[in-house]
């Protein structure tokens, strides 16, 4: 399916997690002078007007990055630096998308892969990656093709998947692309995003894992509201292989108190776990 638009979403709460996750990821690549391969599976249109139509016809991001001062949050600094390096003027109000986001973080020798199906959003990201030699821009099934990147020429990099999960079916083909993208690149890191709609598919997703055979897997969640029967997300998770050594840690602190930054009803809450040990 083609018809979601992360437009409507951008800078949500889940953006947040998501994005803070990709950010220590992308921090700790970068440590090393060695280059790196970036590679996301959806990539979306990269970068978003929070003033636009679109984003305030749902106003997510108001429960999201907007409830966020940089100045209240250091341990942030780098999130933010982010989001401030593409807003260049000082009226805009743009948030990026994880392509934009990475853009940030390559240096000359690293390069970035951006897989994109709509095609609107296809032709935005090329817009809004245009002259970067880094990147590279498909119109591609990512899950069928993502595999033949692997592994890359670097032999470091982040696998960033984080589809809408529109068709039910994505959550065993994720699972079943990153164990086979695994086996071909066992020591790099991979970030799989998902919504909790229905716990139930989260919990068999989270045990594919756990009985995988892939050792180091950590997870890391934030909710607005409790588990229900209802139509609609009400939380959100990453699940990361590999992670950073400090990663587990730093989460461990950051989300209960973003949780009390975004919680409206006394509902929010998160949770920071090892699926699998090292």
């Amino acid at each position: 399916m083609l018809s979601y638009r992360h437009s409507y979403h951008a800078g949500n709460f889940a953006d947040l997690l998501k994005h803070i996750v990709l950010v220590e990821i992308l921090e700790h690549l970068t440590k090393k002078d060695k280059p790196f391969d970036y590679i996301d599976t959806h990539s979306g249109a990269g970068l978003y007007d929070l003033n636009s139509g679109r984003a305030d016809k749902l106003a997510e991001y108001l429960n999201g990055i907007g409830k966020l001062t940089a100045s209240d949050w250091p341990e942030l600094e780098n999130y933010f630096s982010a989001i401030n390096a593409c807003n260049t003027q000082a009226d805009s109000n743009l948030y990026p998308g994880s392509p934009l986001i990475a853009a940030n973080y390559l240096r000359a020798k690293d390069r970035a892969w951006l897989y994109e199906l709509h095609p609107s959003d296809f032709k935005l990201l090329q817009q809004n990656t245009r002259g970067n030699r880094r990147i590279k821009v498909m119109q591609e099934d990512s899950l069928s093709n993502v595999l033949s990147l692997l592994p890359p020429a670097s032999r470091r990099g982040l696998l960033l998947m984080d589809p809408s999960y529109e068709i039910k079916s994505d959550y065993e083909q994720v699972f079943n692309v990153i164990k086979s993208a695994h086996k071909k690149f066992a020591t790099g890191t991979y970030a799989l995003w998902y919504p909790v709609v229905e716990r139930q598919r989260i919990n068999q997703l989270e045990q594919r894992f756990i009985k995988s055979g892939i050792k180091n897997i950590q997870r890391f969640e934030l909710g607005l509201n409790a588990d229900s029967t209802e139509h609609g997300m009400t939380s959100s998770g990453m699940i990361v292989i590999n992670p950073p050594w400090m990663l587990f840690e730093k989460m461990s602190k950051l989300l209960p108190r973003l949780c009390r930054a975004i919680d409206e009803n006394g509902e929010a809450f998160s949770k920071c776990d090892v699926l699998v040990t090292e």
